[in-house]
């Protein structure tokens, strides 16, 4: 199948972590002029389910999340500053341990986010640091993913506030764990200043869209403000599908990164 691709991009196979004791594939989207502007330094964004994320070939049914198409048209009409979008790919079958910060008795899985998160923070962003002209401080750094990459997403957003500044949390699986996510917002002692986007479809069912708003509904409690530092969203007729996320991107990241 061929690759989809708009935009420059760079791949990291077989990226290694000591944390996960495995290796999966880093892609790399680099915003126009990044070349030509070696002075330059830009904001990051890190994505779980990479595969999904820029390029059809490799995407989960063959739909992708059009991150690339989305983010250059935003940077040529000047709706988002220019970033570097960083997408991790999933391990397959690791994948619902890696994203979960508990372990679910249920589905007897789970429970691996804390060393997904040190892979995340103490391999991959030092070394997209190194490699790439890229911004460090949490106000320039975000996060995001959906469903479980939703639930993981706002997990280490609470874990990591001095890392990532900005979350993209999409469809999240609130339901883990009997909403386990829940009760971590609910313990937090310091509300930190990051910046989060929240949604869920209207279609994908009266429990997980009741369970997005008993999220929001948490954030709002611990400090978060509407339209300031948290948006929520509710798209109608949205199913939990790569094509509906598609659809979110571009709200989501004028949000996150409004053009300065």
């Amino acid at each position: 199948m061929q690759h989809t691709l708009t935009g420059e991009f760079r791949y990291h196979e077989n990226f290694a972590s000591q944390h996960l004791g495995n290796q999966r594939t880093l892609i790399v989207y680099l915003p126009p002029g990044y070349d030509d502007e070696i002075e330059r330094r830009y904001p990051v964004l890190y994505l779980h389910d990479g595969q999904n994320v820029f390029d059809r070939a490799t995407a989960f049914m063959g739909q992708e999340w059009e991150v690339d198409e989305t983010a250059q048209a935003l940077f040529e009409a000047r709706q988002i500053e220019p970033l570097i979008i960083v997408g991790l790919y999933n391990t397959g079958e690791q994948r619902i341990h890696e994203y979960t910060p508990t372990r679910d008795d249920r589905k007897q899985a789970g429970g691996r986010a804390y060393e997904y998160g040190r892979f995340l923070v103490e391999e991959v962003k030092p070394f997209i640091e190194k490699r790439y002209r890229a911004l460090r401080e949490p106000q320039h750094t975000g996060v995001g993913g959906s469903s479980l990459g939703g639930l993981v997403t706002m997990h280490l957003g609470l874990r990591y506030p001095q890392v990532f500044g900005k979350l993209l949390v999409m469809s999240p699986s609130v339901w883990w764990d009997r909403g386990a996510i829940l009760r971590e917002v609910a313990l937090l002692r310091v509300k930190p200043s990051t910046r989060i986007w929240l949604d869920m479809g209207t279609k994908e069912g009266h429990v997980l869209l009741a369970q997005a708003r008993m999220l929001r509904d948490a954030l709002i409690a611990q400090g978060w403000r509407l339209k300031a530092d948290l948006h929520y969203h509710e798209a109608r007729g949205a199913r939990h599908t790569e094509s509906a996320w598609a659809k979110r991107v571009g709200p989501a990241l004028k949000f996150l990164y409004p053009a300065q």
